[in-house]
């Protein structure tokens, strides 16, 4: 039985678009804000260069392996059992994690209306968790329904959704002061250009839509147009950033809030959803309707799709014997991964649910979804040792692109910093662990010693670096290390480390499962 091929390429481009803007352009501008004052309009641009090179890599895999869940899967072709353990369970922590966050930020966009979903500190009432909960239990239909509903829910909604977000910030845009883009005696770049790298890994969380597009690359009605599709999605969504990110910083009413003028470092004390409190500052009546839509719609969006997404991760490791057989089934009526769609749900509930009476998870949560920066690590490996195994005319992307989107991966994995590093990689390693000895994945070890060391090498410069814990090493000096280091030792060990022959042909029609 096979999943039905309807997603064509503008279907996957709202698709990635309307699942990337969500909560990131809402919440993540104060807290960019913070670390490089105006010059979060050049991290927001920057962040999507780096995403450009890792996506392109997507695109080359996704066109040569077009399965469900694929990025989940690319790396047993090249590399074995054992990275692709650890590969694919970092994507998942990335998937299990965003859905429950984006309930829970619609969530506090309802709390708005019925102001008890929230408590004081920003975490979700029990009352806010049960609302998330059930918010999880709404995306479920849009994803069980077939492939159908699903495309044309998200054509619908993604569409309603940017056109809403294009005229909020268009609305800020016209209501604010330029001024504060270059504020006399502060300037455009008050913390430096460290200031602007430093903020960049909030604009990772962002751009994940793209992620999501080779996840359903089974389902396209011709794989080819991933490509277009990335690139395409890549733009749309560096120009909605780019706005929002303008309008931020214009927005900014100093005194409204009791912050002394230029003190960007104090934009993370913006009650709420940033947006929503400038709105109400600016006392424009049509601007706060609509930014309260956005709250609601747009992590409502999100979620749904990432819960898709994350279903067919589920599905991937399935069909790699790495997750209960169970969970590659595909629905008979519906022709979508049902068991797979429905364990993923109740995983985010469960999730949703004890954020409540466990603020902590809550951060956690937050922190863990680091994991799948993690897992952008081996797809410019994975490409480079297809072209090694004799692929090199099926493999658009040149080493060049492969080398710049490794170095990126390492850098946005290194900027996440301390304690997100860590946490991701404690969830990473006891996911993997069990699961590596209940599976009895012990396969190809010697091929994924480059990919261990290296995530110990990340979560060591993370602790010793001025994004980490001790400070010993200064920003530039330590993102100049993990760069030359990554790029100079384990890329080529790395491409040195693949299986002779790719364990699955691309171009090959038998079943996924052969993996």
């Amino acid at each position: 039985m096979e999943l039905r091929r309807r997603l064509g390429m503008w279907d996957l481009v709202i698709l990635g678009i309307g699942g990337a803007v969500g909560t990131g352009v809402l919440f993540s501008n104060a807290g960019m804000a913070a670390l490089a004052g105006p010059g979060v309009i050049v991290a927001w641009i920057v962040g999507a260069i780096f995403y450009f090179f890792i996506g392109l890599t997507y695109a080359d895999l996704g066109a040569l392996y077009p399965e469900a869940g694929g990025p989940s899967r690319y790396s047993l072709y090249t590399h074995g059992r054992v990275t692709n353990l650890v590969n694919s369970f970092s994507d998942l922590i990335w998937y299990l994690f965003i859905p429950p966050i984006e309930a829970l930020a619609a969530a506090e966009g309802i709390n708005y209306f019925y102001p008890h979903l929230v408590n004081a500190s920003g975490g979700p009432t029990t009352l806010g968790a049960v609302v998330g909960a059930i918010l999880l239990l709404i995306f479920l239909p849009f994803n069980y329904y077939g492939i159908n509903l699903f495309r044309n829910s998200t054509n619908l909604l993604g569409g309603v959704k940017l056109l809403i977000y294009l005229l909020v910030a268009v609305g800020f845009l016209s209501l604010g002061h330029f001024g504060n883009l270059s504020l006399h005696g502060i300037g455009f770049m008050p913390f430096g250009v460290g200031g602007i790298f430093a903020a960049i890994p909030l604009a990772m969380f962002a751009f994940g839509g793209i992620r999501v597009l080779p996840d359903y690359a089974e389902e396209t009605t011709e794989p080819r147009i991933l490509r277009r599709s990335i690139v395409t999605t890549v733009i749309g969504q560096t120009i909605v950033y780019v706005l929002f990110a303008v309008a931020f910083v214009v927005s900014v009413r100093w005194s409204a809030f009791g912050i002394k003028t230029g003190a960007w470092a104090s934009a993370t004390s913006l009650p709420g959803n940033p947006f929503l409190a400038l709105a109400g500052k600016i006392h424009v009546g049509w601007l706060i309707i609509l930014t309260v839509i956005i709250a609601i719609l747009g992590p409502f969006v999100t979620g749904y799709i990432y819960q898709g997404g994350g279903s067919r991760v589920m599905f991937a490791m399935g069909r790699s014997g790495v997750l209960s057989q169970k969970v590659r089934a595909i629905s008979e009526r519906y022709r979508i991964p049902g068991p797979a769609l429905i364990v993923f749900t109740v995983v985010g509930i469960i999730v949703a649910y004890i954020a409540a009476p466990l603020p902590s998870i809550y951060q956690l949560i937050s922190d863990a979804v680091v994991a799948g920066y993690i897992g952008f690590a081996v797809n410019p490996v994975a490409v480079m040792a297809l072209a090694r195994q004799g692929h090199q005319g099926r493999v658009r992307t040149n080493g060049v692109i492969s080398v710049l989107a490794f170095a990126a991966a390492a850098l946005i994995a290194y900027w996440s910093g301390w304690p997100s590093v860590p946490y991701a990689v404690a969830i990473l390693a006891v996911l993997s662990l069990g699961f590596g000895l209940y599976y009895r994945v012990g396969d190809h070890f010697k091929n994924a010693v480059w990919y261990l060391v290296w995530i110990l090498f990340i979560t060591a410069m993370t602790y010793v670096g001025s994004v980490g814990r001790l400070s010993i090493i200064p920003f530039a000096w330590g993102s100049i290390l993990v760069a030359v280091v990554s790029v100079g030792l384990f890329l080529p060990w790395g491409v040195a480390s693949r299986l002779e022959k790719a364990a699955r042909e691309p171009g090959e029609e038998e079943a996924a499962a052969a993996g």
